[in-house]
């Protein structure tokens, strides 16, 4: 099966209309994906797309169609043979890489395209995409990944070591995922544009959902951090988590000095405190909040930047973005990097379609890679499942594992036509 076409849409949803969202970097985000089909000579076809928020989606989809030369003319039957020397073919062009090299616009095209072949890949296979990978052996696991810069911290003996470990007891996670899910928090009772008597309703929907870990945002203004979190502990009560991030927009000393005003309030990690490039500044934060976790991820450009947060120990939550590294391939290499150094993965999925994707990583980490849930939770956001073709699914505050063939990144074509940018319904006047 060939790879005869690349088409890529800039698709935008108006979530600024209602502030879902929104937090102290982003006050107004619209939901954004730069969406690929891989158009084949055979009957299937391969989706998937790499997350924005609104203006600038049409450079992500111009990297696309940058990239399609490389795309075009390849084989599925070569993509599964070998995904590893496709990952480095697709990231290896030597004109391209001068615009990452694998960080940046050309990075985020390159997730939509590799994610797109998986898709494809796992359709073909007639498995979701965490069956798919489940189901690899620890050799060809470790052929999906680009040792480059990280063998200081972790060799492919290093990672065939640990997915052996795992491989006998498979079975038994596998039928504990499709019998229970994989547990959850939820981010969308506290968006910071949100009202008082909106947090209120909505924390109180979430727990009689069965929800028992929540996330606010925080960062904008501390008296009103304060008050919200204080709102959000006495409706969730002392013993359900509560998580806070501050999405990026406070100095290192800044953080330190507004996390021991609101430790009163018992949070469980502080997302994002600082610029996502400050390494020693993450190490400094979680040395001194501690025993406040510090997460981080959804920005890190790559694997190298996951491998420098876990050696300099500035993380105890290793927060994956199945959009921001380049794909599946190179999600595989944190997450085996994250095992090595026995951090737990809690994935960022607050946007458009990121739900759909961290399911099938988050359940496939634990059945092949981290065997343990302790202290590991996927993010949710209730918002715009509605679009696609195999949504996830909640139950008391866990993802049931998927089902359908792919990776859960179809959208319906109805909805691709109506929100497209700019012609679209949604956005025409």
């Amino acid at each position: 099966m060939k790879v005869t076409a690349v088409e890529a849409r800039d698709v935008r949803f108006p979530t600024s209309r209602t502030l879902a969202g929104s937090d102290a970097m982003n006050p107004d985000p619209d939901y954004s994906l730069a969406y690929v089909v891989l158009r084949t000579d055979g009957d299937a076809e391969g989706h998937g797309f790499t997350f924005t928020i609104g203006r600038g989606t049409e450079i992500c989809v111009a990297a696309v169609e940058a990239l399609a030369p490389l795309v075009v003319g390849q084989t599925l039957e070569g993509f599964a043979a070998d995904p590893g020397g496709f990952w480095r073919h697709v990231t290896g062009d030597s004109q391209l890489r001068w615009l990452g090299p694998e960080k940046g616009v050309i990075h985020l095209a390159t997730a939509a395209v590799v994610n797109a072949f998986w898709d494809l890949h796992a359709k073909s296979e007639r498995k979701p995409l965490w069956k798919l990978l489940a189901d690899m052996s620890p050799e060809q696991l470790v052929g999906c990944v680009d040792f480059r810069h990280i063998s200081d911290a972790l060799t492919p003996e290093q990672a065939l070591e640990i997915l052996c470990a795992t491989e006998p007891t498979r079975a038994e996670r596998e039928a504990e995922m499709r019998r229970d899910g994989f547990p959850a928090y939820t981010t969308s009772t506290a968006w910071l544009g949100y009202s008082e008597d909106e947090m209120r309703g909505l924390a109180r929907e979430a727990i009689a959902a069965g929800w028992t870990n929540f996330k606010m945002k925080v960062g904008r203004d501390l008296e009103d951090d304060l008050r919200r979190a204080a709102l959000l502990r006495e409706e969730i009560g002392p013993d359900r988590r509560l998580m806070m991030d501050a999405n990026q927009v406070w100095e290192v000393e800044q953080t330190i000095e507004w996390m021991a005003r609101l430790a009163e309030y018992d949070p469980w990690w502080i997302e994002e405190p600082t610029s996502p490039d400050d390494i020693l500044g993450h190490a400094r934060i979680a040395q001194a909040v501690a025993p406040i976790g510090v997460a981080t991820g959804e920005h890190c450009h790559n694997r190298v930047m996951f491998k420098q947060l876990l050696q300099a120990n500035a993380i105890s939550f290793c927060q994956i973005d199945s959009c921001r590294l380049g794909g599946v391939n190179e999600v595989i290499a944190v997450l085996l990097l994250a095992a090595r150094f026995g951090v737990p993965v809690c994935p960022h999925s607050g946007g458009v379609g990121l739900c759909e994707y961290t399911q099938h990583l988050s359940i496939f980490n634990y059945v092949a890679v981290s065997p343990s849930l302790e202290n590991t939770v996927l993010e949710y956001a209730d918002h715009l499942h509605e679009h696609f073709l195999d949504p996830v699914l909640m139950r008391a505050g866990r993802y049931l594992a998927p089902e359908a063939p792919g990776y859960s990144a179809e959208i319906h074509a109805a909805s691709l036509d109506e929100f497209e940018f700019p012609g679209g319904a949604a956005w025409r006047g």
